[in-house]
């Protein structure tokens, strides 16, 4: 795990010192070593952080005989496999790690090399006989990876932070508004763009080409299997326990961030069984009872003898948030980013590594909105019949409450599947968005949710949604947070939901498997069921969510109103003042349940003065003692 960036120049020689520069932004992601190599128009940097081949694993690693260099972020889970392989095929590697495995696979398979991989990664590699550079993302979009092609030159990075501030792009801040959160390939600065999951781009005497190497599906809706409950239940199980153990695969100590939910206890569960000493963990909890799960991750702890730690929390906004806009380097307003932070944090005090439940729902029907998408296929035409009862239901602090739900329901389950599916989760409607920015014809963030939904015609509808979920919000929302939150404490998040041997069995998986009415994840519960304590086989999904309605109607309003003042609106130039004061009233007046808009709101004019405003300074490191109860 590291940060990389690098320079590809038309115009000469890369100044080595520009490139230093680049790294240094980057430094939180690999504080164990650096290192730069510039060879003519092209020059690599890693900053990297030591799991595997704590030795001989440095990077940049270059192979003269093969006239390659490489760089990397992430980890490749086969490439011990990869490794056998190539040393049968004549190949000679001098060190023991995942890299240099990088540089010989790509000697003998070319640009498909990439296609061998199982694991996460985002990486570079400069052939310099052909002078071209590589770059590649995994297939789940697991690493990021930035880039930036502008007069004559291409610039990338782990990280924004590390490229060139330039224009807000209106039509990212209008999806931002859309999601709470920036959807690939757009940036939030116009001239910058996400490489894709899945995609390669390559540039030569200065020209760039981008393809797709890869695009995980579900299958036809013909082709689903067709095999008994109890063998599928089996076969996930030992597929899971599969991606598990190599996932834990680290010269380093491993733990899991254990939120209490099903998928990352059954993390806990088949990580503990793999391990000959205990398993650490680490939990988040709150003072507000409906959002604390602490008792349930402790049965898992309990159950398996992990070393065990955890914190309580309580809203101290002018500390935490401030340093949540300092990490993300794009605007970002997933409140659960605020928990990841600190429990990475926690983590990172014991561990290099930790494994984390991002995917299963996605994969396997975690979400509500999955059960709604199904039940409005039969129901959705009574909506604008129950709406007007709906809509006076008073607003709830707790928890996704029964009005906030309900109301959701009603004012989108009579649209088409795609756009009910975006209506359950919509930040801000398009006349919302409009009335914020002024914008009458701004543009349209479904457009990227369609793109995707019209690949996997043919397959069954809930699927195909979970499909859109996969490629959009897993990728640009929770893969995001959960690596910006672990990477600002200098800790590898690994994800075992998302490896091919459990991806590819989801994608053959009927509806009726993953949701069943109200019933949701129902094979992954039943394949749990031996490993995990029963009573939370029974519990509705928490995760690491925030009491954000009930803080921003209490404790956070004050800075509420201070961070979103008329001054500090009318500076930024982004927002109207007005509309933002209505959001605000309308919340704290308990009228309707606003925190996600508004933690939108705070999350970017944050981010805002200290990416825009200033250079953003490197990473500090919060005092926990100061934020916990």
């Amino acid at each position: 795990m590291c940060g990389i960036c690098g320079i590809a120049s038309a115009r000469g020689t890369v100044d080595p010192g520009r490139l230093a520069a680049m790294s240094a932004t980057l430094v939180h992601r690999g504080p164990d070593s650096d290192g730069t190599r510039v060879d003519g128009p092209v020059g690599l940097a890693a900053r990297r952080l030591a799991i595997i081949d704590l030795a001989t694993g440095d990077q940049p690693i270059t192979r003269e005989e093969h006239g390659v260099t490489v760089v990397q972020n992430g980890e490749i889970y086969n490439y011990r496999e990869l490794r056998r392989e190539l040393e049968h095929a004549g190949h000679r590697l001098a060190t023991s790690g995942d890299t240099e495995v990088l540089i010989h696979l790509y000697a003998q398979h070319g640009d498909r090399f990439v296609e061998r991989l199982r694991g996460m990664f985002a990486l570079a590699l400069w052939d310099a006989e052909r002078a071209r550079l590589l770059l590649a993302r995994d297939p789940y979009g697991i690493k990021p990876l930035y880039y930036r092609e502008a007069g004559g030159e291409l610039e990338f990075a782990s990280e924004l932070r590390a490229l060139p501030r330039g224009e807000i792009d209106v039509d990212a801040l209008d999806a931002f508004l859309a999601f709470n959160s920036v959807p690939g390939p757009l940036t939030i600065f116009r001239d910058v763009r996400k490489l894709q999951p899945g995609h390669v781009l390559t540039w030569e005497n200065g020209r760039i080409e981008i393809v797709r190497y890869s695009r995980p599906a579900p299958v036809p809706a013909d082709e689903v299997r067709r095999d008994e409950e109890a063998e599928l239940v089996e076969e996930l199980r030992a597929r899971l326990r599969d991606s598990v153990r190599a996932h834990l695969v680290s010269d380093v100590p491993v733990g899991v961030l254990l939120s209490g939910g099903i998928d990352s206890s059954m993390l806990a569960a088949l990580a503990a069984e793999e391990l000959s000493d205990p398993l650490r963990t680490f939990s988040i909890g709150f003072e507000e009872r409906s959002f604390d799960e602490l008792a349930d991750a402790r049965l898992v702890a309990e159950r398996y003898g992990t070393e065990h730690r955890e914190l309580v929390l309580r809203p101290d906004a002018a500390l935490l948030l401030p340093y949540l806009a300092e990490a993300f380097d794009e605007p970002f307003a997933d409140s659960s980013a605020l928990p990841t932070y600190l429990v990475s944090q926690l983590a990172a005090q014991d561990v290099k590594v930790a494994l984390s439940g991002e995917g299963g729902d996605e994969l396997f029907g975690g979400y509500y909105t999955y059960a709604a998408d199904l039940l409005a296929e039969r129901a959705g035409w009574t909506a604008p019949l129950l709406r007007p009862v709906v809509e006076r239901l008073p607003s709830s602090s707790a928890r996704a409450s029964f009005d906030y739900k309900a109301k959701r329901f009603v004012r989108a389950a009579h649209l088409p599947p795609l756009e009910r599916h975006h209506g359950w989760k919509e930040i801000f409607s398009p006349a919302a968005r409009a009335e914020l920015t002024g914008r009458r014809n701004g543009f349209d963030p479904v457009h990227l949710l369609r793109a995707r939904f019209d690949e996997t015609e043919g397959a069954e509808l809930l699927a195909r949604l979970q499909d859109v979920d996969l490629g959009t919000y897993l990728v640009d929302d929770l893969l995001v947070k959960t690596d910006r939150a672990s990477m600002a404490h200098s800790l590898e998040a690994r994800v075992p939901f998302l490896d091919p041997a459990v991806t590819n069995f989801s994608f053959g998986l009927a509806s009726r498997h993953k949701v069943r009415g109200l019933r949701k994840k129902v094979l992954l519960r039943k394949a749990a069921a031996p490993l995990v304590p029963h009573e939370l086989l029974r519990r509705r999904k928490r995760g690491f969510s925030i009491p954000a309605a009930a803080w921003l109607r209490g404790e956070l309003e004050p800075f509420a109103r201070e961070t979103l003042s008329v001054e500090t609106l009318r500076r930024q130039g982004f927002f109207e003042p007005e509309a933002v004061t209505r959001v605000l009233d309308d919340h704290v007046a308990g009228r309707e349940d606003l925190s996600r808009q508004l933690w939108g709101l705070l999350m970017f004019t944050l981010w805002h003065e200290r990416h825009v405003e200033r250079t953003p300074r490197a990473l500090r490191q919060s005092e926990i003692a100061r934020i916990v109860a």
